[in-house]
């Protein structure tokens, strides 16, 4: 096995057929004659694996996620126009992100305390 990086994210594993000629579980892998073989993994692969194991174990849990999680993340994507992010770079991104996140945390407050609710706090807190 020869295992090379071709991203920050992705590995690429070289397998040559005769390792793995006598394998049980051969065919659910490839149905490949050739030498080597290829398999491309995202290197946090077993972390999906894991988490689908766990929601077939406990599918109420994606029930709740559903109902907490899912909810902010669409209706930011829906202001967003459902499009691309406007920036480049992990450091845009986030601060991209973080702005939007930080007006929809802003209209929901407005939405639970009023205008008025909210300036009252505001000035409460700060001060």
């Amino acid at each position: 096995i020869n295992i090379s990086k071709l991203s920050e994210f992705i590995r690429e594993l070289h397998l040559i057929n005769k390792a793995c000629r006598d394998c049980k579980i051969r065919s659910q892998c490839t149905n490949s004659k050739k030498d080597p073989r290829r398999i491309r993994r995202w290197v946090h692969e077993i972390l999906t694996e894991e988490m689908l194991q766990k929601l077939k174990n406990e599918p109420e849990l994606m029930l709740h996620r559903k109902q907490t999680v899912e909810h902010p993340f669409g209706t930011i994507k829906l202001w967003m126009g459902a499009t691309h992010l406007l920036t480049r770079g992990l450091k845009s991104v986030g601060t991209e992100i973080s702005l939007h996140v930080l007006a929809y945390n802003f209209r929901r407050m407005i939405t639970i305390m009023g205008v008025n609710g909210l300036s009252k706090a505001i000035r409460v807190a700060l001060p």
